[in-house]
């Protein structure tokens, strides 16, 4: 087995829950997609990322099932391990920047895959759903027919809190995403605001939207291992 560091994406304020992410520090062991591929459905995380250049932030990320352009949760927690100013996706350049606490990076809303953002009328609700079935509730997306529902309420509208949970639908095994950081910066560039948000079991989100269509999303982030 490649070694490979584990870390949790989001924490909430006490350090606990997170998205789980796997980090192949060394992807020159494992250079071809579909070697990668196998691997992040071995270990089974919602994302796992390979690192192809530390130095510069160079990396490339899969799911399960898929090579994806960006994902929040990746960023940030790869962005917290090499402790980098920016990351090189497949989508663009990704800045990046570790405030005491937080890591956060800035990316823009188009480089995020798309999904239903939809609204309930109070987090109660949010809390009571259960998983919509695979490929459900979203348009086809160049990525194929994924269900990706972000479901979210307001908790205190005034100051910008927000609950929130995450159905990807892809059939990977990965039923709900604890903590989805492209779906938070999707929803900020809708709502034009900053926003902090709890998702899944206990994560934190915080997002700011930026000058000239940029949007930063940061976290906490723990090392598992």
């Amino acid at each position: 087995m490649t070694d490979y560091d584990v870390l949790r994406v989001f924490c909430g304020p006490n350090g606990g829950y997170g998205n789980e992410l796997g980090v192949v520090r060394e992807g020159s062991v494992m250079p071809e997609r579909d070697e990668r591929q196998a691997f992040a459905a071995k270990v089974g995380f919602s994302e796992t990322v390979f690192v192809d250049d530390p130095e510069r932030g160079v990396i490339d990320i899969y799911t399960p099932t898929l090579r994806l352009p960006f994902a929040g949760h990746p960023c940030v927690g790869t962005a917290w391990l090499l402790d980098v100013p920016e990351l090189v996706t497949p989508a663009g350049v990704v800045g990046a920047r570790q405030d005491g606490e937080f890591c956060w990076i800035e990316a823009r809303a188009e480089w995020a895959p798309p999904r239903t953002l939809r609204q309930y009328g109070s987090a109660a609700e949010v809390d009571d759903l259960a998983v919509p079935p695979p490929g459900v509730g979203a348009p086809p997306t160049p990525f194929g027919q994924w269900g990706r529902v972000y479901a979210w309420a307001w908790e205190d509208e005034p100051a910008g809190r927000i609950r929130a949970r995450a159905f990807p639908g892809r059939g990977d095994g990965i039923d709900e995403d604890e903590a989805t950081g492209a779906a938070a910066l999707l929803l900020t560039d809708r709502l034009g605001r900053a926003l902090n948000i709890t998702q899944g079991a206990g994560s934190q989100i915080l997002t700011a939207p930026q000058p000239g269509g940029w949007t930063e999303v940061g976290g906490r982030v723990r090392l598992e291992r």
